[in-house]
């Protein structure tokens, strides 16, 4: 097993809701661990997980200490293993840092069995279709002037991308409005559009505004509230025909569920990364798909397109480029959808040019 921790810079930093109102500083990097799992016969699986502002050095350190446990186990075992890694660190618990390393790990099992069996991990999981509807949020960030946000809409939809999603949640909601109003006029009625506040709003804010937005045909307002006001989205979304969607930030197969319970979100977004893995990830699908519910997972889109393909509604993956630089491979997009890579497993490779922005790396067995 190889571990390695990357500062993977942004082209430019971004900033949200939770900028504008000064609880952090805007976006410049990702800390990013990968997990590279080599078989004794050979074969390779890749895995990664990622943070934002803090936490790198402590998933990068937990990875570390619980790995060894997986060496000389059946990598195809991957129930077993999880369960054996979450044992190992059992101290620490079963959500945040502690299974957001372990996630790396996870994928890369995944990834190395896709292999195994030669198939896109899409269709090892039972895929429904061969592509995905794609939408775009990294031009409609709260730094940028309202006409680089227009024209950045234009452009994804020139490229291919299906949808449009901007961000929300300033100090003068009359502003998000202002904004909200000429990107809606600017793509016209037939674009998929959604907003993200980014948890800026109390109860009765959200509520202003959802009730202000309802004739603009939106997909979604995505996370309106604190992330862990489960009840407060379920008023909303009691509240209005414009659906909510959340879940992003939340690390653990039990706190989507009382989500699920609650019907607090018509569109569910956990992520592989924050919910420790593709294999608690499968589990909060199966449940939403009992619910009823659509499932949209939050960025990461070369992951979560095999994900979001294998899910019995179609529904959406989002495109943010962040991550790109890391690959080799691109995603292919084409007709408002991003296609599953043939590619046998996550159809991924590091890029050479990433060990310049390698930061740490340990290498355990192989001896």
């Amino acid at each position: 097993m190889r571990f390695g921790r990357y500062a993977v810079p942004l082209e430019r930093p971004v900033s949200d809701a939770k900028v504008a109102t000064g609880r952090q500083r805007p976006l410049s990097q990702l800390d990013v661990l990968t997990c590279e799992i080599t078989t004794g016969d050979g074969l390779e699986g890749l895995g990664f997980s990622y943070t934002t502002r803090a936490g790198g050095p402590a998933q990068y350190a937990h990875a570390k200490e619980v790995g060894e446990n997986l060496l000389g186990e059946d990598p195809s075992d991957i129930g077993r293993v999880y369960e054996r890694l979450l044992w190992a660190g059992a101290s620490v618990g079963r959500s945040g840092v502690a299974t957001q390393a372990l996630a790396a790990i996870d994928v890369a099992l995944w990834d190395l069995k896709a292999k195994r069996a030669g198939l896109p991990l899409a269709k090892l999981l039972g895929s429904y279709r061969d592509s995905v509807r794609v939408y775009n949020t990294s031009g409609g960030y709260l730094q940028a002037p309202i006409e680089e946000v227009k024209a950045r809409a234009s452009q994804s939809l020139a490229e291919g991308i299906g949808g449009i999603k901007i961000k929300v949640g300033q100090p003068d909601m009359r502003e998000d409005l202002r904004r909200l109003a000429a990107v809606r006029e600017h793509l016209g009625d037939g674009v998929p559009l959604m907003v993200d506040a980014n948890q800026q709003w109390d109860r009765a804010s959200a509520l202003r505004f959802g009730r202000a937005v309802e004739d603009l045909g939106l997909v979604w307002i995505e996370e309106p509230l604190d992330a862990y006001d489960a009840d407060g989205h379920a008023q909303l979304a009691a509240a209005l025909d414009t659906p909510i969607a959340t879940g992003e930030m939340l690390s653990s197969v039990a706190e989507h569920v009382r989500l699920i319970d609650l019907r607090a979100a018509g569109f569910l977004q956990p992520e592989v990364p924050r919910v420790g893995g593709i294999t608690p990830y499968l589990k909060i699908a199966a449940l939403a798909d009992h619910a009823h519910l659509q499932v949209a997972p939050h960025f990461v889109m070369e992951l979560h397109v095999h994900l979001a393909a294998a899910y019995p509604r179609d529904s959406w993956v989002e495109h943010i480029e962040w991550l790109s630089p890391l690959f080799e491979e691109r995603p292919e997009i084409r007709d408002g959808r991003m296609l599953v890579p043939e590619r046998p497993g996550l159809g991924l490779t590091l890029a050479a040019h990433a060990r310049d922005w390698r930061l740490d790396d340990v290498i355990l067995g192989g001896g």
